[in-house]
């Protein structure tokens, strides 16, 4: 009579397995990808909750994306060496714990203290559940299951966001992080019944991460390249709302549908990303940067012209999200011994890709070129993102030599 035990389970069962501690994995991404865009949704209903006008209530966006910008190197410093699942459970029950808080705020004050530290964990969750998910898979998968985990801030674009907007306009804005409270709580339960085990590295320490990864040449090549390439997405998303109006000279009340299927752009490219990344990951890094210059190209070539629009910014978040699953996976590779940190670091670089492209975005309007020219500060961006690439590649082949 044999025993069947976790080491000799068939591999059927194990894959089984898999599926669904990836599919736990990506319900967090979900709960983090619907809190941190929702926010601009409500946003209008925030400031009146806590007597503030809309552009003063606009800097909690900014305090969350800072905590997601702080949080990935102050963790991964400290928690490199601790358990992974242990990690992942922690980090989302302190996300449940201060979207609680934010939707509890008295004040205005109280709730940028809410909205920064919730976003600590945001990176650090998603480096670590990138690591477990590859872990978990054999090599040829692994790109198919870090987009897994991604592909939750893709669905919660097309579904979490929309649904939690809703809620915040007719229930309250309370109720939306009530919700993501509700989301993170669900996935505390989720990883702890199905994710395994996962050590972390007990060699790692905060200095010996930071000094492996902050001196690595190729890390600082990908992230700014992550930055470039991500940031001319953010450079037309941000303005989509003035875009739609006042450029392709369409209704207002069509801006949703544009919205939806930039989140629709975001699920096709995540879907792609992993199976591109089977091929190559770093030849995919250099085709989606070039399909993101062709793309801004073409969406400032057919702006004016109605819904052609809609295909061109379709392909827009298509090229981005291929981009960033791509990245998350280049940075653990480069990252050598200080993979935690690596693995993290990818959604500080995409924040900070947020804020730079919005920024960017915002400079050239101001200067009087249009909502039209912010596609040409997006192929700005992505000509950046090549060189960054290209200079990677040369670095590359010398130390190879």
């Amino acid at each position: 009579m044999t025993v069947t035990t976790e080491l000799t389970a068939p591999p059927e069962r194990t894959a089984k397995h898999a599926v669904v501690a990836i599919l736990a994995l990506g319900v967090g991404g979900f709960a983090i990808g619907t809190t941190e865009f929702v926010t601009m949704g409500v946003l209008p209903q925030i400031a009146d909750g806590v007597d503030v006008s809309v552009p003063t209530a606009g800097h909690i966006i900014s305090a969350y994306a800072l905590g997601v910008v702080v949080g990935v190197p102050l963790l991964s410093f400290f928690v490199a060496h601790l358990p992974r699942k242990g990690l992942l459970l922690s980090f989302m029950a302190t996300y449940a714990a201060f979207n609680v808080l934010s939707a509890a705020a008295p004040s205005y004050p109280v709730l940028m203290v809410a909205r920064f530290v919730d976003g600590l964990p945001h990176g650090a969750y998603f480096g670590i559940a990138s690591l477990v998910a590859a872990g978990l898979v054999s090599e040829e998968r692994r790109g198919r299951a870090v987009a897994s985990v991604m592909m939750g801030i893709s669905v919660a674009n097309v579904a979490g966001v929309p649904a939690a907007t809703w809620l915040g306009q007719h229930v309250g804005w309370r109720a939306t992080y009530l919700a993501a409270a509700l989301l993170a709580a669900l996935t505390v339960a989720l990883i702890g019944w199905s994710v395994p085990r996962s050590p972390g590295n007990p060699g790692a320490t905060g200095r010996s991460e930071a000094r492996g990864f902050f001196s690595n040449a190729q890390v600082w090549l990908t992230m700014a390249a992550g930055a470039a390439g991500f940031g001319g997405m953010f450079a037309i998303y941000s303005y989509i709302g003035k875009i739609v109006p006042d450029v392709a000279g369409l209704s207002e009340h069509v801006v949703p549908v544009f919205v939806l299927v930039l989140g629709l752009g975001m699920v096709v490219g995540t879907l792609l990303a992993g199976e591109l990344a089977r091929w190559s990951v770093f030849r995919t890094l250099l085709a989606a940067s070039s399909g993101s210059l062709l793309v801004m190209l073409l969406t400032w070539l057919v702006a004016p012209h109605g819904w052609l629009l809609l295909p061109a910014v379709f392909l827009v978040t298509v090229c981005a999200s291929i981009l960033a699953v791509n990245l998350q996976i280049r940075l653990m590779d480069v990252s050598g011994d200080a993979v935690t940190l690596g693995a993290a670091m990818n959604h500080a670089t995409l924040n900070i890709a947020n804020a730079a492209g919005a920024y960017l975005g915002g400079v050239v309007i101001a200067w009087g070129f249009g909502y039209r020219s912010t596609a040409l500060v997006g192929a700005t961006l992505a000509v950046f993102g090549i060189a960054l690439l290209g200079w990677s590649a040369v670095l590359h082949r010398r130390t190879a030599r």
